[in-house]
């Protein structure tokens, strides 16, 4: 299979978007970002945490690339952006396939293995065989 070496810059939007997805209230942010724009007390109603704590974890997914906030008179409601995410859907299924393909060989192995299992038993239940063990 061939692969790309992905670009530093590549490599560390990767990194960053991947470490702020690592925390289960990031994601759970994505995940509510993902059915439309929210401001901050949006997004901080399901937590048991203060509207700053909420504003750390959102800076970390800017900084990431995965979301974006932008100013609406009184509002800054923040949007999921595709860019960062499809980087890292593209870089998995580069990996996805790898493993797709090495599971179908795999497979290949075993159905001949069994095959060859099956001859053999078949070979062997063919055979004579004499009460003393005695092939003769």
């Amino acid at each position: 299979m061939e692969r790309r070496t992905p670009s530093t810059a590549t490599v560390d939007r990767l990194d960053a978007a991947f470490a702020a997805l690592a925390d289960p209230t990031r994601r759970a942010i994505i995940a509510r970002l993902a059915g439309g724009d929210a401001s901050v007390t949006e997004l901080a109603e399901p937590f048991a945490m203060t509207q700053p704590a909420v504003s750390k974890h959102l800076k970390v997914l800017e900084r990431a690339g995965l979301i974006s906030r932008r100013r609406d008179a009184q509002r800054r409601p923040c949007r999921l952006e595709a860019r960062a995410l499809r980087e890292a859907t593209e870089w998995l299924d580069g990996y996805r396939r790898f493993w797709s393909e090495s599971f179908g060989r795999l497979d290949g192995l075993l159905d001949e293995l069994q095959a060859a299992t099956t001859t053999t038993d078949r070979t062997d239940t063919d055979r004579p065989h004499t009460e003393t063990g005695d092939d003769r």
